[in-house]
């Protein structure tokens, strides 16, 4: 994984990760085994899904950067779509406890966007590229006498 990649996911993930370590207890308390494994599975599938959209969407960025404000819009959307279709296909489920899942899915996301904005808003982006093929060049400024 690229530098930029484990820069831009640590500081998301690993809150998220925690959240659900904390929602695994709490079920674990709660439902036993059966509820700190279906928070756990939830948390997993909160990680590797909204993961997977933001290397996708880095990637958009990288090739088709006109593309990337409505990529990252109807990204989000189908994101929280299809975790509200795992919420509700696995209501019935009897490995795990579904409740446990489904809160540890709503905790996940939310903890996920919230993580996210926070280290959009600490990163440093580059309003300008220091390295562009124009300030290599040898223009003449200002008046000529």
């Amino acid at each position: 994984m690229p530098s930029l990649d484990a820069r831009t996911l640590l500081p998301i993930a690993g809150p998220t990760a925690a959240v659900g370590a904390v929602a695994a207890a709490v079920s674990a308390i709660v439902a036993g085994g059966e509820g700190a494994l279906g928070a756990v599975i939830g948390t997993v599938i909160v990680i590797v899904f909204m993961g997977a959209g933001i290397l996708g969407l880095q990637y958009t960025a990288k090739h088709w950067p006109y593309l990337f404000q409505a990529m990252g819009l109807m990204l989000y959307v189908v994101q929280l779509l299809v975790l509200f279709l795992f919420v509700a296909l696995f209501k019935d489920a009897t490995l795990f406890n579904p409740k446990a899942f489904a809160a540890a899915v709503v905790v996940g996301t939310l903890t996920w966007v919230v993580s996210m904005a926070r280290a959009h808003m600490k990163t440093k982006i580059f309003y300008i590229d220091p390295d562009s093929s124009d300030a290599t060049k040898d223009h003449k400024t200002g008046s000529s006498s």
